[in-house]
């Protein structure tokens, strides 16, 4: 299990991405300025680190050219609101590996972690497997019941999201959160229906319904 230090100043995204990547299995320490999470940045068992570059303390692009300079391997992922092209290859020349911009869909931000940390103990994960359906994170395809099954962008993260946790409950805000990104302010109904689609690409009764709680992927 990978320790990945997340750098963000904002309760509310630290909280989306800490139980994100705690629901994939990581283990997450945060820290909210520049100064501490540099220091904590230093320690061996921190095998990645998502960094913020708007910092109280110290802004992330100094806690960046620092770390670099005791731990210069060590993945970093910028985060940050700035997107302009010279941003970002202003970052990646001082020590990036990769660069996130805000707002974010988890999805993205997850597979580039597991990009970066290329461990082999995540082999497993890559190839999903539910209820008849197989899902294959780094080719994209899906087949139900051995037949292949063409599904969007969107439909596929949420079925991603829902394989990564089968017979559990994900309420409305865990799926927006998950698949449409922290922030997303879209129409309140379109969890319910891109549900809808997907149910009509791999059989209505394998996504149901629970009443004022969310949706799960049935196993039988």
């Amino acid at each position: 299990m990978a320790m990945v230090l997340l750098i963000e100043d904002e309760v509310g995204i630290s909280d989306f991405v800490r139980r994100g990547l705690e629901s994939a299995g990581f283990t997450v320490v945060v820290a909210a300025d520049g100064l501490s999470g540099l220091k904590l940045a230093q320690h061996d068992d921190v095998e990645l680190v998502i960094l913020d570059l708007g910092l109280p303390g110290l802004p992330g692009e100094q806690v960046l050219a620092r770390l670099r300079s005791v731990r210069p391997a060590v993945p970093v992922i910028v985060l940050t609101a700035k997107g302009a092209v010279q941003d970002r290859v202003t970052n990646l020349e001082a020590g990036a590996n990769d660069y996130v911009v805000k707002p974010f869909s988890f999805s993205e931000l997850l597979a580039r972690v597991r990009v970066q940390l290329r461990r082999p103990e995540q082999t497993s994960s890559v190839l999903l497997e539910a209820g008849g359906l197989t899902l294959d994170v780094r080719t994209r395809e899906v087949s139900v019941d051995g037949a292949s099954a063409t599904l969007s962008s969107r439909e596929f993260t949420l079925l991603e999201v829902l394989m990564r946790h089968p017979g559990q409950v994900l309420s409305q805000t865990q799926l927006l959160d998950q698949v449409w990104g922290y922030g997303f302010d879209g129409a309140s109904n379109v969890v319910e229906t891109y549900v809808r689609h997907l149910r009509r690409k791999i059989g209505a009764e394998r996504i149901q319904t629970v009443r004022r709680a969310g949706y799960r992927l049935v196993l039988e």
